[in-house]
């Protein structure tokens, strides 16, 4: 026997240690599984169990149910099934039971095309413009009208607003088609207007682009205000979400300021040669320091949210355009270079597809960069109530043609 005594036996403390044994810890108590909510006063919750019976266990339950999130990681993702390369003819003889996933091409891809559907909450105004032409500006705006009908759910219609016969349609629907039905025609029948099925007679259909041309009559075309530009503006706002101006190079015109002013955001194209990059240099400068009539300056915020898109068709080996991209970079939200491109070149009808995988890349890039800044917009067409205009408004009178004007 150990010479203990029972008392010592039966005792609840450790027991004393013996020479060469190491005394064994007494186990810990299990831990009591506690509702997040259950008070820590045992005699509360010794009542509560006998007014409730089982319902305290239900309700611990039913907390594990509530935020939906104890089987959320259950199922393990699936892989997209790649559609290019050699990781798509794995996936392929496989029978799909080797999915190597996407490539990082592919990757890029579905983010681009994640950016570009940003929802929008009302009709959002896109401004392409330079002061210089020559650089791709109808081209981008094609481009980028193109992308973001392909790709979006809701509607986009591109707009020619150059005063000097602009070529806008001649790139999306070919020349004669282009001067069947011109902004001209719109504004004469403006009164008429009373829905999108009517309002389709006076557009053009590019893919899922809406495209309305420009006057080719050179006389006619310079007749294009901005109080023109501003009715357009508002019955196009009314049936399209997304609306793309593609502006002359006179800054100082009374299309190009109405554009402006209902602008919610700002393309400016240029090129990576030196006189490409001065004229786009010089747009951004004179937007920011251009006072209005109160001495306010209107485009500062819209310069700054620019985006720069340099046309790389003209290039040079002896033009660093490193020091070109860095410049603009610096000074508004984002740059994007569209290489050269054999299709672009033919100057004839501009077709996505037809692309060169590079180009193309470029162009997606450059709607998903505009598409980041649609939930940014302080200013533009919501302020100046387009949002809230109906199409009665527009010829009863109610809404005043010349709101944001002023």
């Amino acid at each position: 026997m150990s010479g203990e005594s029972p008392e010592q036996l039966l005792s609840t403390g450790p027991a004393p240690a013996r020479p060469g044994i190491e005394p064994i810890e007494p186990a810990a108590p299990a831990a009591a599984f506690r509702h997040p909510d259950t008070s820590t006063d045992t005699s509360t919750a010794a009542g509560a169990g006998a007014d409730t019976g089982d319902d305290g266990g239900r309700d611990v339950l039913d907390a594990g149910f509530s935020d939906g999130g104890v089987f959320a990681d259950v199922v393990r993702p699936k892989l997209a099934a790649p559609a290019h390369g050699w990781r798509a003819a794995v996936h392929a003889l496989s029978g799909g039971r080797w999915n190597p996933g996407l490539s990082a091409t592919e990757l890029r891809l579905k983010d681009q095309v994640r950016r570009v559907t940003t929802p929008l909450s009302g009709p959002f105004s896109v401004a392409v413009g330079s002061i210089k032409g020559g650089v791709g500006k109808t081209t981008v705006t094609s481009l980028l009208g193109l992308a973001m009908a392909e790709y979006r759910g809701d509607r986009v219609i591109a707009l020619d607003a150059n005063p000097d016969a602009g070529t806008l349609g001649d790139r999306l629907v070919g020349e004669a088609q282009a001067g069947r039905r011109t902004v001209r025609d719109l504004l004469h029948d403006l009164d008429r207007v009373q829905s999108s099925t009517q309002l389709s007679g006076y557009t053009h259909l590019a893919g899922r682009l809406r495209v309305l041309t420009s006057e080719q009559e050179p006389a006619l075309s310079e007749m294009f205000s901005a109080r023109d530009y501003e009715a357009v503006l508002r019955l196009l706002s009314v049936y399209h979400e997304l609306l793309l101006t593609d502006c002359g190079t006179g800054l100082v015109h009374s299309a190009m300021q109405g554009t402006l002013r209902h602008a919610d955001a700002l393309v400016v194209v240029g090129a990576p040669t030196k006189d490409g990059a001065s004229r786009a240099a010089r747009t951004l400068q004179w937007l920011a320091t251009y006072q209005d009539s109160s001495g306010g300056f209107p485009y500062r915020d819209l310069v700054a949210d620019a985006v720069v898109v340099l046309s790389c068709d003209r290039a040079s080996r002896y033009v660093d355009d490193s020091v070109i991209v860095d410049y603009f970079a610096s000074r508004v939200r984002a740059v994007v270079e569209l290489p050269a491109d054999p299709h672009l070149a033919t100057g004839d009808i501009i077709d996505l597809a037809a692309l060169a995988p590079a180009t193309r890349d470029a162009v997606l890039e450059l709607a998903a960069v505009v598409a980041d800044g649609f939930q940014a917009r302080t200013s533009g067409l919501a302020a100046h109530g387009f949002r809230d205009t109906h199409p009665r408004d527009i010829h009863t009178g109610h809404a005043d043609p010349q709101a944001g004007l002023r």
